[in-house]
């Protein structure tokens, strides 16, 4: 069935498109709208449960006008995409590209044997009791320790490696996250494990960390999760 940008998308904020958010993806159906394809949540059977909004992709001109239309996105349920609950949404810094992870190479030597310096584009895949995610990621270097073989990156969609070429990891273990809180169901104390979902997630799925750092801003708890797993 051919998409059109008459479809309402799903406000998940996965990524799997390539763009960071679905407003973002939006933009850029307005100009090129068989874009819409690279949307892996719009199914045909769920393309004919959804409500075609006036305003193009589900936004309107007035933001009142469009929190008050019965199609507005519900407020969170605290579930992943497979009904489990969890605490909260890991959000990342407004400064980064993407959610910032930190890894090591199942065999460390690699990030002397390929080079990896900052600005680069990785591939890989978190591999075994770290994380054990079926979903290759794909980011950008920020930060690399030659010595360990510890990276940091952002997360990023496929596009950049699609178009820049990327350099691949291959097995990886995801060793933290570091991120925001804006809003959570349990109070978030050090040494503490949580069940929490990241907010660009392409599977939905929920994660558990334990909190080894939090720092409270104004606006929201910067924190850092180790020991990670899915599910």
């Amino acid at each position: 069935m051919a998409l059109t940008e008459s479809k309402t998308l799903p406000n998940l904020n996965c990524g799997a498109c390539g763009y960071r958010t679905c407003d973002e993806f939006a933009e850029k159906l307005e100009a090129t709208p068989e874009l819409i394809e690279r949307c892996i949540h719009l199914t045909e059977d769920a393309l004919a449960a959804q409500p075609t909004c006036t305003p193009p992709l589900g936004r309107a001109e007035n933001a009142e006008a469009c929190m008050a239309c019965s199609h507005a996105t519900p407020p969170a349920t605290w579930q992943d995409s497979l009904g489990r609950d969890f605490d909260f949404y890991l959000e990342h810094f407004p400064e980064d590209p993407g959610p910032r992870e930190i890894i090591l190479p199942h065999n460390p030597m690699m990030t002397r044997e390929l080079n990896v310096a900052i600005g680069d584009i990785l591939i890989g895949r978190p591999l075994g009791m770290s994380c054990g995610c079926p979903v290759t990621h794909c980011g950008v270097v920020t930060h690399v320790e030659p010595r360990t073989g510890v990276i940091t990156w952002c997360v990023t969609g496929p596009l950049g490696p699609r178009a820049n070429g990327y350099k691949d990891l291959g097995y990886y273990i995801a060793e933290a996250y570091e991120g925001l809180v804006h809003d959570t169901r349990q109070p978030l104390r050090i040494g503490v494990r949580y069940y929490f979902q990241p907010r660009m997630c392409m599977l939905q799925w929920r994660h558990s960390g334990l909190i080894n750092y939090i720092n409270r801003t104004p606006n929201a708890w910067r924190i850092r999760l180790e020991g990670l797993f899915i599910g």
